[in-house]
């Protein structure tokens, strides 16, 4: 149990520290991804800018100038293959260009056509290849205006699929060693872990070994008090009632206290893996309905209806005596949760073959969703007020599932506010063992 209980913590310091990680590489890459692309892009868009510039007052200048021949005016020829402009009319004619290559040039006339974006606007469209790759190409346009000249529209766009697919890589790149940051730090995370729970652990040790001496030495002394408390309650010299009353408290509260040494000592035990079970053959029904007639005496003093007769016979090998606590424990927490005029119902139900389903259901204040995914944990009460006017110590259905556990069973909770709550347990009929998966008897 101690193994298992530091396992699980270790591995959700792990997983937590893993997450968190996870978290934080996702959001540093997209944060770089972003502005290396915002870098590439503004820088690039500048270029465009620049160049629609110079592009524009050429053509005014041409335009001021219809004697010079384009392949003369050189100041506005691109210097850069990837780098090209258009110049339009208003009626779509080509009056000047810088070509782009021929292959990718009927896709921007085709996009120049549809152009819906404003002036200085830059775009990035993306051209499908028969390879399966991508070209990137960015594009802007600027209006060039002069008195009495019609409009005159520049495009000058680059071919940027090189620095996006720099872009990409990069992010890979930093994606890979992310990765590998996050498994280095995950290992790193889980060693840690394990070295914090060392000093965790040897105190829950020094704390369980405790409970479990002082629970086995409470024994023998609270034996002295309960049997020196009938004496004294079978004395016939004491005719006091008020005597008789202080004898009768004292022997409750030695019960009391018997049973929350008795429960330590379980808990203490299942931890040290010193609870051993001694599995034998009989009838659960009859240990069920025999059992359950215990607790009918404090259902009759609560006014709770109890049912569990006509149990079927059920032939099962287990621990005959933890399946009787078993079964106390659950039709004990049933009646005292139970107000008067209610019911409590002990039944079996159907299950898959070669098991048994034991159902324990009542009518009581129920459990919520928040509680019952804690109401196996030991000292772990619902209603605290409530289960200290009861005599509750908050171990019985910790004990309840370590029973379970034992005999490789399961028990689940079904229940709803105000409206009742049911324990199902489910065991097997046949004990699995080491040697034989199922041990037929």
């Amino acid at each position: 149990m101690t193994e298992n209980l530091f396992g699980k913590s270790r591995r959700k310091l792990t997983m937590l520290y893993s997450f968190v990680m996870i978290i934080f590489l996702a959001v540093l890459i997209f944060a770089m991804h972003q502005s290396m692309e915002w870098s590439i892009r503004s820088e690039q868009a500048r270029e465009l800018w620049d160049t629609a510039d110079n592009v524009a007052e050429a053509q005014k200048y041409l335009n001021q100038h219809p004697e010079l021949v384009i392949d003369d005016t050189v100041a506005y020829k691109s210097t850069n293959d990837r780098l090209f402009f258009y110049v339009f009319d208003e009626d779509g004619r080509l009056l000047n260009f810088a070509r782009a290559s021929f292959r990718i040039e009927p896709f921007i006339l085709d996009v120049m056509s549809q152009w819906s974006s404003q002036p200085g606007d830059v775009v990035v469209v993306t051209k499908p290849r028969s390879n399966g790759n991508k070209t990137k190409i960015m594009l802007t346009m600027q209006k060039v205006q002069e008195p009495g000249m019609p409009v005159q529209t520049v495009y000058v766009g680059k071919d940027v699929t090189a620095l996006y697919n720099g872009m990409e890589k990069a992010t890979i790149i930093m994606a890979g060693m992310g990765l590998l940051a996050l498994l280095i730090a995950t290992i790193v995370g889980h060693i840690l872990s394990g070295k914090a729970m060392v000093p965790l652990k040897a105190a829950y040790e020094k704390q369980r070994q405790f409970a479990a001496d002082a629970s086995h030495e409470l024994r023998t002394p609270l034996a002295v008090v309960m049997a020196s408390a009938d004496l004294l309650q079978n004395d016939p010299s004491i005719q006091s009632p008020f005597l008789k009353q202080v004898i009768e408290d004292v022997r409750d509260e030695v019960k009391k206290m018997t049973k929350l040494v008795s429960d330590l000592l379980v808990v203490a035990r299942s931890d040290n893996k010193a609870l051993k079970l001694k599995p034998s053959k009989f009838d659960f029904g009859a240990v069920v309905a025999q059992t359950a007639r215990l607790m009918q005496p404090l259902a009759d003093q609560k006014g709770v209806a109890l049912n569990a007769e006509g149990l079927p016979k059920v032939i099962i090998q287990a621990d005959e005596q933890k399946i009787r606590q078993l079964v106390l424990i659950l039709v004990d927490n049933a009646v005292k949760y139970t107000p008067s005029g209610g019911h409590v119902t002990v039944e079996f139900r159907k299950t898959e073959k070669g098991k048994v389903c034991l159902a324990v259901s009542d009518t009581g204040i129920g459990i919520s969703k928040e509680d019952q995914e804690k109401v196996f944990d030991r000292f772990y009460r619902v209603d605290k007020a409530r289960s200290r006017e009861m005599g509750g110590n908050g171990l019985g259905l910790a004990i309840a599932q370590e029973i379970v556990n034992l005999h490789q069973g399961t028990i689940r909770i079904d229940s709803e506010l105000g409206k009742g709550t049911t324990f199902l347990v489910t065991l097997r009929t046949r004990r699995k063992t080491k040697g034989n998966p199922l041990n037929l008897f």
